[in-house]
């Protein structure tokens, strides 16, 4: 992903619903347009940012997965 990054969470370790809490948190600090990339080890964490992501409006730019991590790249609608 080659997207302007405004923060970075590594939330490696932390279990459901903490990778989504903090996600929202750095969000709501966010200008519209800004960008958080997400750093996660929690498997449910690919399910809970899909229902986040419909029910939120924000705009979820880019998705990976890597040796148990997944990766996030969030824009604040």
């Amino acid at each position: 992903m080659q997207s302007t990054v405004d923060i970075e969470l590594d939330l490696c370790g932390l279990t459901c619903p903490l990778p989504l809490l903090k996600t929202k948190q750095s969000l709501n600090k966010l200008l519209a347009g800004q960008v958080v990339k997400v750093i996660a080890t929690d498997p449910g964490s690919e399910r809970d940012f899909q229902i986040f992501m419909q029910q939120s409006g924000n705009h979820l730019l880019d998705f990976e997965k890597e040796e148990g991590k997944f990766f996030y790249w969030i824009q604040k609608a």
